[in-house]
């Protein structure tokens, strides 16, 4: 299942490109939580659709969040197919990994702006200050989280694991029976271990039975979530 790692809501909207986003160091004492501290600390830098955000083996020297537009993490196999991690929605923070290089790469699905803060600033603070601290510990137990759950989708069913990726999608927007997707059909399959073409039959299908409704090919209205939730379990 598809893991959200919000710390907090999203915070003010940064200014261009690069701009930087701190206050003076005296106001650090404001920072309530993980996420306040990185707007207060962080650069703010635009990612145009597909661009890179760091590649794996980089070093993991920094952490980052998504302010706008969305953010997957991907490998590409040794037999060549690529395997999305997780996908990173505005107000998530990503980038805290246990190593010290990055096991992933991370690129912008869509135009996005991501606010970056080196790992090392965060950790300083934490020194000082134990609900820092603790937000960073929620944020591993939330990427572990992750792990396992990808773990528990390899042995569902193709429909279940479709309609628990729609389910969750929509717990993470703002409209409660209504997902707009950022990521292709491709993008799913990749992240689901499945064929875009077994995606795009259940997607069919759930429109066929009326569980769901495509207006769009990225806009999807649940239109019975009693019924989707009985197909997820």
């Amino acid at each position: 299942m598809l893991t959200q790692t919000t710390i907090s809501p999203a915070g003010r909207m940064p200014i261009g490109h690069g701009a930087r986003h701190q206050r003076p160091d005296n106001d650090l004492s404001e920072a309530n939580d993980l996420s306040e501290a990185i707007e207060m600390l962080g650069d703010a830098k635009s990612y145009r659709r597909n661009e890179e955000i760091y590649f794996q083996g980089e070093p993991t020297d920094s952490l980052y969040k998504v302010i706008s537009g969305a953010v997957r993490t991907y490998k590409i196999l040794a037999d060549g197919r690529r395997q999305i991690g997780a996908f990173y929605l505005p107000g998530d923070v990503f980038g805290l990994e246990a190593r010290d290089d990055h096991a992933f790469s991370a690129e912008a699905i869509v135009d996005a702006k991501v606010l970056v803060v080196r790992r090392s600033e965060i950790f300083t603070l934490a020194d000082r200050d134990n609900d820092i601290a603790r937000d960073l510990w929620k944020l591993t137990a939330r990427e572990l989280q992750r792990v396992q759950d990808r773990l528990l989708l390899l042995v569902k069913t193709a429909q279940e694991r479709v309609v628990g990726f729609l389910l969750e999608m929509a717990e993470r927007g703002y409209a409660a029976n209504e997902v707009e997707l950022p990521m292709s059909r491709q993008d799913i399959a990749d992240y689901l271990g499945l064929t875009i073409e077994t995606v795009s039959r259940t997607f069919t299908q759930l429109t066929t039975t009326a569980a769901i409704e495509l207006p769009t090919s990225r806009r999807i209205v649940l239109r019975n979530r009693a019924a989707l939730r009985r197909l997820a379990s």
